[in-house]
């Protein structure tokens, strides 16, 4: 029997996009949950660069939904940690850290006009941020957010409808996809610390310098890949795919460990 995860390479389709849900950064965002020793986020210039960020995906097609402001959650504006959204299903999560779990009901309000819901029940805990989807395979980091029932329980939810599921201990980094992203069907954008990763050997790889390793979280959309400002290495090595890059500037949320991923549920 062939292996399932070699299976896909090859002929792995990413995921078209036609909607976007994001959340408007909060004013009390500085609060949020945070490991940067970059000083603390300027509320203003986040502002700024969300708009920018929403502007990005109007530009490769989507049609986004825009959120208020959760009062009392910092962190909220990092809705893909609140849910995992597939072709079939939105996989509703309890995020691993316990003052965040308060997110959870809207982004499922807003997600159950889309797609049929289903829950992470405890003591299962996953963050989306984890979860990476190529083609009808899924890799779920294990992180200090996503455990091992967590992961279960997705791997389980998503094998209900023909795909597979890989767990991959994350030894580096908040989530996995702050170390690896798909940027072609067949192409992974990872830090040196995944770069031979047994679970990965299946596909082609483009590893980064440890000095941009925050590049590792570039966003694949439509054809199109948006990628952080400031990393001209990192640039060029994505430039041989011969895809549109569009460069964007998120200091204000990597102050708070979050990226281009983390900033919007894409289905």
């Amino acid at each position: 029997m062939a292996d399932p995860i070699l299976s896909i390479i090859g002929n792995a389709t990413i995921m078209t996009f036609t909607h976007a849900i994001t959340r408007r950064p909060g004013k009390d965002m500085a609060s949020g949950i945070t490991t940067s020793m970059l000083g603390p986020a300027d509320y203003v210039k986040a502002l700024d660069q969300f708009d920018a960020y929403v502007d990005a995906l109007n530009g490769c097609g989507l049609s986004v939904t825009v959120l208020d402001p959760l009062e009392g959650y910092p962190d909220c504006h990092f809705v893909e940690d609140a849910a995992v959204v597939t072709p079939d299903i939105a996989v509703i999560t309890n995020p691993g850290a316990a003052s965040r779990k308060g997110e959870v009901p809207s982004i499922a309000a807003a997600l159950q006009h889309f797609r049929k819901t289903v829950w992470v029940q405890p003591p299962g805990t996953l963050d989306g941020g984890d979860v990476l989807m190529v083609g009808r395979h899924f890799f779920i980091g294990l992180s200090d957010r996503t455990n091992q029932q967590g992961a279960r329980q997705l791997g389980e939810a998503v094998t209900g409808f023909g795909c597979t599921w890989t767990p991959v201990p994350v030894a580096a980094g908040l989530h996995f996809k702050s170390s690896v992203n798909a940027v072609s069907e067949d192409t992974l954008l990872l830090t040196r610390e995944f770069a031979d990763h047994p679970a990965l050997a299946g596909f082609h790889r483009i590893v980064i310098s440890p000095q941009e390793a925050y590049a590792g979280n570039t966003l694949l959309v439509n054809g199109r890949l948006i990628m952080p400002a400031g990393f001209p290495k990192t640039r060029q090595q994505l430039q041989a795919l011969d895809r549109p890059i569009v460069e964007l500037d998120v200091s204000e949320f990597r102050k708070m460990d979050g990226g281009l991923t983390c900033l919007s549920l894409r289905f």
